[in-house]
């Protein structure tokens, strides 16, 4: 199997750490986009007098236009590069974000908010080549770590900005908060990334050749465990905010400040477990634990939050940490296993697997919310990674190259 060529020594260390940052700025300022319409949750259910299943579609629906497009922005990655796609589909998701603020019919706002969230994606693909590609396998758990905290700082940068702008402006407004984002790292990566080097594809190939797939389960199992793994993880990110304004009767920017909070420890906890991952020179390992630790802190949240006991707040914000905190564990490992010729199309496959998964959570979840209450909805979420932890392949993983 072929794997990723290390870095060429003609493009320098500083170089090098600059395009991460250009690329966990793309990546932020699409998870803003993707995730933010979830803030818009309490507006949409107290100003627009949606219910809360109804409120949870609506914010699916960026979510939703992802899931379709991942694949294909992982195909246009491997034939074209890294740098037109995120170029092209950040400018897309500011033109998009534009037209979303200026509507006022509320079908077409989340007709545009999913066509944003489609134009998202190409980060999730292209920003992750970037980084595998420029940097070497010792490096690459850190680096990718780094460049993964960027879905909670964008998740945490929504919930200060989006839920209060929500509150005080409208929905419609508060989408601006995405649109400006994606405006601004458009230039920055113009500015910035070059496309990783791919060795060269032998003679008498096509783009099917080096299929990782074939004969191998090894990333369909990745795939399943972080489709589990996805659901404890968006159902505190949907939810969380929702709860303490309405259970614990929180203000929404107080409420929001908790979130953000939580997401930049979530950010740093990702930053932490792929430099684990470096040092025991294993991707799966770190994940199993990741999934048991996160079993345990949704049932423990599920259970204090039923009781009313203030240390639920306090594991709200653990429970953020550890649901991400597999992501970036994932996400390298996929690309590794993939090759230079088909990282771009398994990296898509990876992501719609999990927002396929994290699209139905928030109505989902909405309904179980509704029925049961979000201590129970907390606390089941707690079987998911459950059921992944024993899926990680972790006999079949190769060593580090």
């Amino acid at each position: 199997m072929s794997t990723i060529a290390a870095s060429p020594p003609t493009v320098s260390s500083g170089r090098r750490w600059a395009m991460l940052a250009a690329s966990t700025l793309a990546q932020a300022c699409a998870a803003i986009m993707m995730h933010g319409p979830a803030f818009l949750i309490p507006a949409l259910h107290s100003h627009e007098g949606l219910t809360l299943p109804q409120a949870g579609l609506v914010a699916a629906a960026p979510t939703l236009g992802v899931m379709a497009a991942l694949v294909a922005w992982g195909a246009v990655t491997d034939a074209y590069g890294e740098r037109v796609v995120l170029v092209t589909g950040l400018v897309g998701t500011a033109l998009l974000g534009l037209g979303a603020v200026l509507v006022h019919d509320l079908v077409l706002f989340s007709i545009l908010i999913g066509l944003a969230g489609a134009s998202a994606a190409s980060a999730n693909s292209a920003s992750g080549r970037v980084v595998v590609g420029w940097f070497p396998p010792e490096r690459r758990g850190l680096a990718m770590g780094i460049r993964q905290m960027a879905q909670p700082v964008g998740v945490g940068i929504a919930a200060i900005t989006i839920a209060v702008v929500a509150e005080n402006r409208g929905i419609h407004a508060a989408i601006a908060v995405p649109t400006v984002a994606a405006a601004i790292a458009a230039l920055v990566v113009a500015l910035l990334v070059i496309d990783p080097p791919r060795p060269e594809r032998p003679a008498g190939t096509n783009r099917r050749h080096g299929n990782p797939y074939r004969g191998d389960r090894y990333l369909l199992r990745i795939h399943s465990v972080s489709m589990l793994l996805v659901v404890p993880q968006f159902v505190v990110w949907t939810f969380a905010l929702v709860w303490l304004i309405q259970d614990r009767h929180w203000g929404a920017a107080a409420a929001g400040a908790v979130v953000a909070v939580a997401q930049i420890f979530g950010a740093l906890g990702r930053i932490a477990v792929g430099q684990l991952s470096d040092v025991v020179t294993s991707r799966m390992r770190p994940l199993r634990w990741v999934a048991l630790a996160a079993a345990a802190v949704m049932l423990l949240l599920g259970v204090t939050a039923g009781i009313g006991w203030w240390v639920a707040v306090p594991l709200m914000v653990v429970a953020t940490v550890l649901t991400v905190a597999d992501n970036g564990l994932a996400f390298t490992a996929v690309a590794e296993r993939a090759g230079p010729f088909w990282s771009g199309r398994a990296l898509g496959i990876q992501n719609t697997a999990q927002f396929l998964t994290s699209s139905l959570v928030p109505p989902l979840g909405g309904l179980a919310v509704s029925a049961a209450g979000f201590s129970w909805a907390f606390a089941l979420a707690a079987l998911f990674p459950v059921l992944a932890a024993p899926l990680v392949p972790v006999a079949d993983e190769r060593e580090l190259s």
